[in-house]
């Protein structure tokens, strides 16, 4: 250390960095490293791991804030178990995430209450704890309101720009949404703005041959379902309803205790 460099302005000069963790390592970790003998290779490689693993949770954090990820809807208590056997097969390589490199769409279709809502959400969430991918979940209704919005104030282009910084978006019961034309006109404008280039998570209780009760008119239908299956992975959630299933075992669990 040079002369009249002492411990504050080096701290001060690793704060104005941006580099906040080896700041606050900076005084201990020098401490240890000359009572244990470290070489400065040594000092400055867990100086640098220290500054990388605390920006990696502080982006990984940021990114599960910004997502609007539903609380409680994870992996960890999704039970498996009662998906049906294709989706179990397929989650595997989901979690990868490489579908989303090839900007591949994932459509869950389903009666209501059979699990799709969870499982993206799920699938979403380890997709930026695993591989730091930013993701969007968005109830289609809100997200509509959002570009009719933007349209209406003469800012459509720049909100799908921002939109466009997702590499994925989860919109969340496609089914339920029914359009005016105005309305489905903004949806479809989306769904081609990202057609091969970024992916979108779709969980629908609407099969393809219904989606005429959500943009109405049928050359639009068409058009639609065509951007959207073309590089699409079909998840079928069929079953009896895990919301039941759930409410049958209540009781059973509240007898035995």
């Amino acid at each position: 250390m040079s002369a009249g460099m002492g411990t504050d302005n080096v701290e001060i000069l690793l704060r104005s960095f941006h580099l906040p963790t080896m700041a606050s390592l900076y005084e201990p970790v020098v401490s240890r490293a000359e009572t244990e003998g470290w070489s400065h290779r040594q000092l400055i490689a867990h100086l640098c791991q220290s500054e990388a693993a605390d920006r990696a949770q502080r982006r990984t954090e940021r990114l599960l804030s910004e997502s609007g990820l539903p609380e409680g809807k994870t992996l960890g208590n999704l039970d498996e178990t009662m998906l049906p056997a294709k989706v179990r097969k397929q989650m595997a390589a989901l979690l990868d995430g490489g579908f989303v490199e090839r900007a591949t769409n994932l459509i869950a279709i389903g009666l209501p209450g059979r699990g799709k809502t969870h499982f993206l959400a799920a699938l979403g969430r380890e997709l930026i704890l695993r591989h730091g991918i930013r993701v969007l979940f968005r109830p289609t209704f809100k997200l509509v309101g959002q570009l009719l919005a933007a349209k209406r104030d003469l800012r459509l282009e720049a909100e799908l720009k921002k939109l466009d910084r997702y590499a994925v978006i989860i919109l969340d019961d496609i089914g339920y949404v029914q359009q005016s034309r105005e309305e489905m006109e903004v949806l479809f404008t989306f769904l081609a703005e990202r057609y091969e280039r970024r992916s979108l998570l779709i969980s629908s209780n609407l099969v393809f041959s219904q989606w005429d009760q959500i943009f109405k008119d049928p050359m639009t239908t068409m058009a639609a379902v065509d951007r959207l299956v073309h590089h699409a992975i079909i998840l079928e959630f069929d079953g009896g309803s895990l919301r039941v299933k759930k409410s049958q075992e209540k009781p059973t669990q509240e007898a035995k205790t």
